[in-house]
């Protein structure tokens, strides 16, 4: 439930016309002409990402290595690298037309974790990404919501891991999790941060991911919501 001092602070800054917030120490734009609505809201609200910036701020420690997988709007990586350092945060994110405003709030804060423009898969080739004009939606899943198709270089999530070696892997991709999840190794790896989509994948598949993961020796150690939180 939103509580009366969200909605303040979401009233008064779109009364003000907020063009920046800091949450959990991070400075984020707010500039309208580069968010969805919604998106802005919840950054006004400071609702945004809530749950995964929670288990963040619970099991992140200076020295980890992260892994982020669908960066957004740089948000969560500039979180891991205030409290891991920027040279432990690898961020990818296929949607090229996030980058500038990636790099744009990177700035802000005077943090460069390390950033790329590419999709990560199973097996390294070029994806399609189908982009929507929110751009929280676009994904490498077809949604059915007249998204522009691009094609997309892609990273294998194996490999990856193996050259970045994070013990923290961080994920929300609308959808793609579950083929991510269900068939890496995931070596070294101690969490894994993911957002599930049961409106794009379905709840048995993610009970599928699940048990998988858990035969790697993960179990849920939290949830929230949509984010589940997966320890070994």
């Amino acid at each position: 439930m939103t509580s009366p001092l969200r909605n303040l602070k979401l009233h008064w800054r779109r009364l003000t016309d907020a063009q920046e917030v800091v949450l959990d120490g991070v400075r984020i734009s707010t500039a309208a002409n580069t968010l969805p609505r919604f998106v802005r809201s919840a950054l006004f609200k400071e609702s945004y990402e809530f749950h995964e910036r929670q288990l963040v701020r619970e099991k992140l420690s200076p020295g980890d290595r992260v892994l982020e997988i669908g960066c957004g709007v740089g948000f969560i990586s500039l979180l891991c690298a205030k409290r891991c350092g920027s040279e432990n945060v690898l961020s990818y994110e296929a949607n090229p037309l996030l980058e500038q405003i990636i790099r744009g709030n990177y700035a802000l804060n005077g943090l460069t974790p390390n950033l790329r423009m590419r999709a990560i898969t199973t097996n390294a080739e070029p994806i399609t990404f189908y982009r929507s004009d929110n751009i929280v939606s676009s994904s490498t899943k077809d949604r059915g919501a007249h998204a522009e198709t691009m094609i997309v270089e892609s990273d294998r999530l194996d490999d990856v891991v193996a050259s970045h070696r994070p013990n923290v892997v961080i994920m929300d991709v609308e959808g793609a999790e579950i083929e991510l999840l269900s068939t890496s190794e995931l070596e070294g790896v101690k969490h894994v941060i993911v957002e599930v989509h049961p409106h794009i994948t379905g709840e048995a598949s993610i009970q599928e991911m699940v048990e998988k993961t858990n035969r790697l020796g993960f179990k849920i150690e939290a949830e929230a919501h949509r984010t589940i939180l997966l320890s070994r």
